[in-house]
């Protein structure tokens, strides 16, 4: 089995690199299929298990593009993958593109014991997307029969069993730039997932916005990820991106690297990575599992775009990542954060390359009671810090607004607004969205923040903010201050209101491993102490087991529903709160 790295057609003639300038992902495909780059997958070990040449990937989809059509599919039906980190699921991927055919990538389970939840959670998804059939590893398909229940479709299958089906000879119909790709799901941070339609104007857009302007991409780059492929970050960030460059990738599945996250470094390491992005929580995670003696096995110097996005960035986990692997060769220059949402198919903005991350230290009380970002002084009595995000990729436009629509002025605090070629056309089977976004090109994202000298700022969350007697408190504030404390990990507080009649009710949970009493009142007691002296409320600090803090599959907090755990838990059991550690 051989490891693909070069991009050439012969031993002597190397195939010109091209940045994503195709109208369509099948022409992207075709021309990728005439070198010898492609995708390489690896297991736990970091063991090579299979290597799929963009040539191969060119042949294996059009066959399967046929059967699909001979089984009677016709252009614009929907075709659920279950997106497992595998070969076939890119091959099913891009035989929807050949056949005209909506890719719907599916998530796979978190974790052990989610049976009940990820057929639900499936249940919802395919009665959403109403698909035509499912295609996936058979791993997963008894979790969609059993969602689908007497929902009979054309084919239900794996690869080899699609492959087993007579092929007649359709022909493919043309592909347009406004046909739909695919069906990108959203998170679901705030509401159930939606299905983003997007079209291969949007998503070439964007691919050429990322490769051309955004990590700008070289002939010898290589793209590792460990992302997973029903995330717009890893479909589009990691399949599409390479593909639609050339590019080799390395991949690790999502389950493997949350069990040993070095796997990640080492991929890296070994095959010479230059591009390689991860939400925050992962740079973190590889910090608290590798030993110094681990770090000096690495050699991260290759490592030239770290990129970071998907959920709120802080300072403080980039920097601890680039002082623990400074003995590797990792460079702090090569992070580049960045802001994006699967609405705009992926990317909307990028820091400047060879930056590293940059921050504004803001005063916060200007910031909760005026609404304006202005630089700390000596005076300051309190500062929060946001990272620079960069500008908008060319072509496309990003706004702060107040709200009543009004276009805010540099380093106010508002409503982050975008439009440009990589916007969605709406949200399936929600015609009061396609038609909203056919009138204004003008999307919402439900993000606040601001901007300064051309660059943006994210703040947070809309829903998140917690306003309390005239100030404006962002959850991610007091999780920093929590998660300074020697015992609490990164990632491991969150924050949420619940309603109340007077003003909203702040609730702190923290994953806390230590069982002692009074270990646990003290931290309890402390936590209570510094948020009341910082901001000037009474929260409810929760102490919670290891794992009980929900996220979106982008790693973002989960705010509505650790707020409807908790309170379907104090609705259940009012009186055993004060038990748990609650003040």
């Amino acid at each position: 089995m051989t490891v693909l790295y070069l991009s050439e057609t012969s031993s002597s003639q190397a195939l010109v690199q091209r940045l994503a300038d195709f109208p369509s992902l099948p022409e992207a495909l075709d021309y990728a299929a005439m070198g010898r780059t492609g995708m390489n997958f690896y297991d736990r070990r970091c063991q090579l298990t299979a290597v799929l040449g963009y040539r191969e990937l060119k042949v294996r989809a059009m066959g399967a593009a046929k059967r699909l059509l001979t089984l009677g599919l016709t252009k614009g039906d929907r075709v659920a993958l279950i997106a497992d980190t595998t070969p076939s699921f890119v091959e099913f991927f891009f035989a929807c593109q050949y056949a005209g055919l909506v890719a719907v990538p599916l998530p796979v389970p978190a974790g052990l014991g989610q049976h009940q939840s990820y057929v639900e959670k499936l249940r919802g998804l395919l009665a959403s997307c109403s698909p035509m059939a499912v295609l996936g590893e058979e791993e997963w398909l008894p979790y969609a029969r059993e969602a689908l229940g007497d929902t009979r479709l054309k084919f239900i299958g794996t690869d080899d069993q699609l492959e087993a089906l007579e092929v007649g000879n359709p022909t493919f119909a043309a592909v347009h730039p406004d046909d739909i790709a695919y069906l990108q799901y959203t998170s679901g941070s705030t509401r159930f997932p939606r299905g983003v339609i997007v079209t291969q104007r949007s998503v070439m857009a964007n691919l050429r916005g990322i490769s051309l302007d955004g990590i700008r991409l070289r002939p010898g780059d290589r793209c590792i990820s460990w992302l997973p492929f029903y995330h717009d970050m890893g479909l589009v960030g990691f399949v599409l991106t390479p593909m639609a460059t050339q590019l080799s990738v390395d991949y690790l599945r999502t389950q493997d690297f949350a069990m040993r996250p070095k796997q990640w470094l080492n991929l890296l390491s070994r095959n010479k990575g230059t591009v390689s992005v991860a939400p925050p929580f992962g740079f973190d995670l590889c910090v608290r599992r590798c030993s110094a003696a681990e770090v000096e096995s690495l050699d991260l110097s290759n490592w030239r775009v770290a990129g970071v996005g998907a959920e709120p960035i802080t300072i403080t986990t980039l920097d601890r990542f680039a002082e623990h692997f400074a003995p590797a060769g990792f460079k702090a220059g090569a992070f580049m954060p960045c802001y994006g949402l699967a609405e705009n198919t992926l990317a909307v903005s990028f820091a400047r390359p060879d930056d590293g991350a940059q921050v504004d230290r803001i005063d916060r009380d200007i910031l909760e009671t005026q609404g304006r970002a202005v630089s700390a002084t000596e005076q300051s009595n309190a500062v929060s810090t946001f990272v620079n995000c960069g500008q908008p990729l060319p072509g496309h436009e990003l706004e702060i607004v107040d709200e009543a629509g009004n276009v805010l002025t540099e380093r106010e605090i508002g409503r982050i607004m975008i439009s440009g070629p990589s916007l969605m056309s709406g949200y399936f089977e929600d015609p009061e969205s396609i038609e909203s976004l056919r009138a204004t090109r003008r999307l919402d994202t439900g993000d606040l923040g601001y901007v300064f000298d051309g660059n943006l700022y994210v703040t947070g969350r809309k829903k998140d903010l917690i306003i309390i007697r005239g100030r404006n408190i962002w959850p991610q504030d007091i999780e920093l201050i929590v998660e300074s404390e020697p015992e609490i990990r990164p990632g491991d507080a969150i924050v949420f209101i619940t309603d109340k009649e007077i003003e909203p009710s702040v609730v702190i949970q923290v994953q806390y491993r230590n069982q002692d009493e009074e270990k646990r009142a003290r931290l309890t007691h402390t936590l209570f102490a510094r948020i009341h002296s910082e901001f000037g409320i009474s929260p409810t600090i929760d102490l919670v087991p290891p794992h009980s803090i929900p996220r979106t599959s982008s790693g973002k907090p989960a705010r509505a529903e650790a707020r409807k755990r908790f309170m379907s838990l104090r609705a259940a059991e009012p009186e055993g709160f004060a038990a748990a550690g609650i003040a």
